[in-house]
């Protein structure tokens, strides 16, 4: 039997059968050719790192739920994905433990403590990351493996580090006064491979962590989830004009918009960040102009870190930093209420 769509009841009025369920599991389905991917290139280890980050987020959230007497809820789906999350943010070569370290992290401190899904105020897979990369730097920036299926551009000498180590490497050699010519000539040799190399780049064919490295399999699970509505345009957009624009401008070699942006926003965690963290629903504004806001200063701030920062990546760090002022945005972008007029004493006495 029909639903009745006349129904006259109060406020908001849902039509479209949508539910956390549904849209956790979509979210699921996206990351799916990334995950294949990952085992592509970096082998059956891939996969173990994935089920283990996904089997310690979901066994934590039922046991804090179960701790705090609430119901059961692991069956949405949203403890999956951030285990799923976690693992992707991390290098193929760690060992075993750590995906079951930080998606316990990003549960019990980045969601659980907060009162669980719809409360957190931070993306709790990025919760995570960032405590193995405060734990543990060493593993989390050397344990690359080089891909089974190709190199670097023929960069031999590197091919075991990511192409933005190589990059940061290769400027500070270029930024040191004592370089020998014969190690700047070299350095410049690099980056020009580097910056060739943006067919390996689009399709992950380099080193990284678990699921950033192919952003052709990222971007059709981004391009679903903005099909399907579940993520809004406006973040992603925003994210990768603002670190594209900066890169290109600021960040070339021969002076002001120089720069390389199409190597800035296919290495490292740029797609993986602006389509399936950055774009959370609970952890980002919700009005179209915070978005944009939003976005924005995610690129921002990823460029700020990985040129001036002591890491060469920096998307986790700027997602999170965002994170936190999206109270602020939504409170200063949210629209007006149709008709509504403030006097001068009311408005004085709110600021």
């Amino acid at each position: 039997m029909p639903t009745n769509k006349l129904a006259v009841a109060v406020s908001p009025h849902i039509r479209e059968d949508v539910s956390i369920r549904k849209i956790m599991y979509s979210v699921l389905i996206a990351l799916v050719p990334a995950l294949i991917g990952s085992v592509f290139f970096f082998g059956p280890r891939a996969l173990w790192l994935s089920l283990i980050g996904v089997a310690s987020a979901v066994a934590t959230e039922a046991g804090i739920q179960a701790i705090r007497k609430v119901p059961i809820e692991v069956s949405d789906g949203s403890a999956a994905l951030t285990g799923l999350l976690v693992a992707f943010n991390l290098p193929p070569g760690v060992p075993l433990w750590m995906p079951i370290i930080g998606s316990f992290v990003g549960i019990a401190l980045g969601k659980q403590v907060f009162g669980g899904l719809g409360r957190n105020i931070l993306n709790p897979a990025l919760v995570g990351r960032a405590f193995l990369m405060a734990s543990w730097p060493v593993e989390m920036t050397t344990r690359w493996i080089v891909p089974k299926y190709g190199t670097l551009s023929g960069i031999d000498a590197v091919t075991s580090a990511t192409p933005l180590g190589v990059f940061k490497s290769m400027n500070t050699i270029l930024a040191d006064p004592a370089a020998s010519l014969i190690e700047i000539q070299k350095a410049n040799t690099i980056l020009g491979k580097l910056f060739d190399s943006w067919g390996n780049l689009f399709l992950g064919n380099v080193g990284g962590c678990l699921g950033e490295t192919s952003a052709l399999l990222l971007l059709i699970g981004g391009i679903f989830l903005l099909w399907k509505g579940y993520a809004d345009w406006r973040i992603p957009v925003g994210y990768l004009v603002g670190l594209g624009v900066l890169s290109w401008a600021f960040w070339g070699r021969n002076g002001l918009f120089t720069g390389h942006p199409l190597f800035h926003l296919l290495s490292g965690g740029v797609i993986l960040g602006a389509f399936f963290m950055a774009t959370d629903m609970v952890t980002s504004p919700v009005t179209p102009r915070g978005r944009w806001i939003f976005g924005l200063g995610c690129g921002i701030f990823t460029f700020i870190i990985r040129k001036w920062g002591g890491y060469p990546e920096g998307v986790s760090y700027s997602i999170l930093l965002m994170n936190i002022v999206t109270p602020l945005i939504d409170r200063y972008t949210k629209p007006k209420i149709f008709g509504e007029k403030k006097n001068k004493d009311k408005e004085q006495k709110e600021r």
